[in-house]
């Protein structure tokens, strides 16, 4: 059980949670611009419902592998040259997205940009354990994780601007770039150890977590007793995963061909729902520090917002396979983006709560299930959306994996500390 109090984010590790937030945003947006322009893209190459489900899953081959591998990286190597490497990988990935001539060379730089990105968010959460109080790690990743979603919502209206002065290939070019400018700001302000910062203060270093875990960790990871450890939450994060993939890879589609909008409707009604999401992730990291501090219990703080966040998303998501009309999808696909971001901040803490010292192998640990449902989620929807000239079998796997998602959340034990 942590410490009740409510120490408040100061100068230097304010703007590094800043840092960290454009990061989630910016590399949303490599990860999602793919997404708003698929019409076209399709259209271009002349590609299927289920060769465009391939390239959006291209991306999780990767990332799901480096979720494991990643957070290791992020505890021996720290948080400030993995993250740089990272952006610009992801930043070269993208604006070679661009230049791609057919369904292979998009896979190829899918796959690229997975292996930017598969690293990112374990070891961000590497820096966010040094860099943050641990009674802000729910807000913290719950701000970090609104700003992904922020990302989600801005890019198809972003998207949609840029086609008006230029084409779908350049917007990857211009898009890509912006990456490589974070990872310059990054390398030269952020210090893996807060101490040695240039502007940090000794008040500031009173608030922060003491160093038990060194940002370069030289131990040996006990990487399967801790793998066994965190497999739970492995689990969970799958069923939450599922859905999320459905939500950044198909939804713009969904829009364009269900109910026969053009790009520009399609990039406002995308970004509605998407921004759902941005109030989701903000609320769920709030709401979980909240009841930690109200009730001092880890599980009550962590169980009840995943459960809140699994069933309400599965209770959206019912109209939307049983009412074809556009106001009726529009508005409960933003509530059920709403409730599934509920998720983040708390599943995103529950690595940090079990494993404080970690932080980065056991929340890439958890995120692999989530890399593993982008591995099958875009995919196998762009195939049975083919086979049956339906969206319908797609929402409904989704709903059922919700519902199990609900039931397992309540089994977890983030009160239980992993023990070396």
């Amino acid at each position: 059980m942590r410490a009740s109090n409510t120490t408040s984010l100061t100068r230097t590790p304010r703007n590094v949670l800043v840092l960290l937030c454009l990061l989630y945003l910016i590399l949303y947006i490599d990860r999602v611009n793919i997404a708003t322009v698929a019409p076209l893209i399709r259209a271009d190459l002349e590609l299927s419902n289920t060769q465009m489900g391939l390239v959006f899953s291209a991306f999780s081959i990767p990332y799901a592998f480096f979720q494991l591998f990643g957070g290791w990286l992020a505890d021996r190597l720290g948080a400030r040259l993995v993250l740089s490497i990272c952006c610009v990988i992801a930043a070269s990935a993208t604006m070679l997205t661009g230049l791609a001539g057919g369904f292979a060379s998009l896979i190829a730089c899918r796959i690229a940009l997975g292996f930017g990105e598969g690293p990112a968010f374990p070891t961000a959460t590497r820096a966010m354990s040094a860099w943050t109080p641990t009674e802000k790690w729910g807000f913290a990743q719950g701000i970090t994780h609104s700003c992904a979603r922020i990302g989600n919502a801005l890019t198809p209206p972003l998207v949609a601007g840029i086609l008006v002065f230029t084409s779908w290939r350049t917007s990857f070019l211009l898009l890509g770039s912006l990456t490589l400018v974070w990872s310059i700001a990054w390398f030269f302000y952020f210090r893996d150890d807060p101490a040695s910062h240039q502007s940090i203060t000794e008040d500031e270093l009173t608030n922060l977590p003491k160093p038990g875990v060194k940002q370069k960790s030289k131990r040996k990871i006990p990487y399967l007793r801790l793998a066994r450890h965190i497999l739970p939450v492995t689990i969970v994060d799958f069923c939450y995963g599922w859905t999320l993939w459905l939500f950044l890879s198909w939804i713009p589609t969904f829009f364009f061909e269900n109910y026969g909008l053009d790009l520009r409707a399609t990039a406002l009604f995308s970004a509605g729902v998407l921004f759902a999401g941005v109030i989701g992730d903000t609320v769920g990291g709030i709401l979980s520090d909240s009841l930690l501090r109200r009730t001092g219990s880890l599980l009550i703080a962590r169980r009840s917002v995943l459960f809140l966040g699994f069933l309400g998303a599965a209770i959206f998501l019912i109209p939307v396979v049983l009412i074809r009309d556009l106001t009726v999808s529009a508005i409960c696909l933003s509530l059920a983006f709403f409730f599934a971001e509920l998720i983040v901040a708390p599943i995103w803490a529950v690595p940090m709560d079990i494993a404080p010292r970690y932080a980065g192998s056991a929340s890439g640990m958890m995120n692999f299930g989530f890399g593993l449902a982008g591995l099958i989620s875009p995919a196998s929807f762009g195939y049975f959306v083919d086979l049956t000239g339906s969206w319908v079998i797609p929402f409904a796997g989704s709903i059922c994996l919700l519902l199990l998602g609900a039931l397992l959340a309540i089994r977890l034990r983030p009160d239980r500390q992993f023990i070396e």
